[in-house]
């Protein structure tokens, strides 16, 4: 008998699934999205590797810490713009982008400029987190969407966002198309697609074991579903955001 597969869940993968040889292209685009979201707990989770150490950097200087401060000022230029493109004014994205890289510029170690790196990071996600907050005006459907970040791994339904906000389902379920402009399912389900290319194209965790993690119906269910958001299969999303970063 073949030995038992351990379970995995979307946390493990995020934990566990960016290192990378050469920083790929999928994982790092992904990692910008994640900051323009405004999702901190899974930034948190993406900082665990230091910077100092991460893998694939190219070498921009011959001076190790000169070679580190100008990947942290190519991370933070990025970061403002997909922040700006979230919705972040200019002034406020490149006055924290001015701010972080002058710190990094007067960093002395690579400690400190991993220290920098994640202030940073988590710094624009709170922004763009509040900027979202604050065109949802309830506190219920902030709630809301807290729980469902996390709890991707779990079926969540209308009747438990009801109960974890204190409303009757088909009042909560107005007020959140309301406000966010998405049905609770059809908001459930994007964030758990989101999540599942992202362990597609960056981990070697099979196409049933990432529907599993974010508990999709069936296997079958996450293939048509998938399909019906790009165009493409698990399998052959996977194959392409790949061949990306050959």
């Amino acid at each position: 008998m073949p030995p038992k597969r351990k379970k995995i869940s979307y946390q493990e993968f995020l934990h566990r699934e960016y290192e990378f040889f050469r920083a790929p292209l999928a994982p790092e685009m992904d990692f910008y999205e994640t900051i323009r979201s405004g999702n901190l707990r899974k930034v948190r989770s993406l900082l665990n590797e230091p910077f100092s150490s991460k893998k694939g950097l190219g070498i921009l200087s011959n001076d190790s810490l000169q070679n580190l401060k100008y990947h942290m000022t190519i991370t933070t230029a990025m970061v403002a713009r997909f922040c700006i493109s979230g919705g972040l004014s200019q002034a406020e994205a490149y006055s924290l982008s001015d701010y972080y890289i002058r710190l990094c510029d007067e960093a002395a170690t690579p400690e400190e400029i991993t220290e920098i790196h994640n202030d940073m990071c988590l710094h624009y996600t709170e922004q763009m987190q509040n900027l979202q907050k604050s065109a949802v005006t309830s506190k219920a459907v902030r709630k809301a969407i807290d729980y469902i970040y996390d709890h991707l791994h779990t079926r969540i339904t209308l009747d438990t966002l009801a109960d974890v906000t204190n409303l009757s389902a088909p009042y909560f379920s107005r007020l959140f198309k309301k406000e966010t402009g998405y049905s609770v399912s059809e908001y459930i389900l994007g964030k758990k697609l989101e999540t599942a290319k992202a362990m597609l194209a960056s981990s070697e965790y099979s196409i049933a074991e990432i529907s599993a993690s974010l508990a999709f119906p069936s296997q079958s269910y996450f293939t048509n579903v998938l399909k019906k958001d790009c165009g493409l299969t698990p399998k052959e999303y996977r194959k392409r955001n790949r061949n990306i970063n050959m």
